[in-house]
């Protein structure tokens, strides 16, 4: 089975996943006031999401003074999701658990088989997602998405701050919505 491709402009698929800290997280029922950024990462065993996932925690209460709100999700358990969010002393940013491979899927992430243990001695889960980043606006259209096959060069959170100023300072719409004969 393919991966699909998410549309600009049109609806992002429903997003309902538990959170470490008690809750969950309801991309259509929580919308943020400007944007949501919604950053899937491969999991506990992956040391780049940790490097990057303190990237962001770093950076959140920069998104939350533009109407952002940021959520990083994963397919991994309770338990998995708990010890990353210790390893990159979350305070800030919601740590998402549970997501579905059908969910991902249905968000345009690539799926990965376990090839053992990672370089930091974690096993890897039987499946799961590699990375996506996606900015929904509040009527839950995709505004910007981007999917990897592999764990390596990420998009700049500190450029997706650079390119939220500019979308709501100049109204910018989407792009990439052309969906017609080529």
């Amino acid at each position: 089975m393919s991966t699909i491709a998410l549309t600009p402009r049109q609806p992002v698929p429903a997003l309902i996943v538990p959170l470490v800290n008690a809750g969950q997280f309801d991309l259509r029922a929580q919308a943020a006031e400007k944007f949501d950024l919604v950053v899937f990462y491969r999991g506990l065993h992956c040391p780049i999401c940790a490097k990057y996932l303190t990237e962001l925690e770093a950076l959140v209460p920069e998104f939350k003074k533009r109407g952002v709100q940021v959520v990083a999700l994963s397919s991994d358990d309770a338990d998995r999701a708990q010890a990353m969010a210790d390893k990159i002393k979350a305070s800030h940013l919601k740590i998402g658990y549970g997501l579905s491979l059908k969910s991902a899927r249905e968000w345009g992430l690539y799926i990965s088989a376990s090839k053992g243990k990672t370089s930091i001695g974690i096993e890897e889960p039987a499946l799961f997602s590699e990375p996506g980043v996606f900015i929904v606006r509040p009527d839950g259209a995709l505004y910007y998405g981007s999917t990897q096959t592999m764990p390596f060069a990420r998009p700049s959170f500190q450029d997706l701050l650079g390119a939220i100023d500019f979308a709501i300072a100049k109204d910018y719409p989407a792009r990439g919505e052309y969906t017609g004969e080529v």
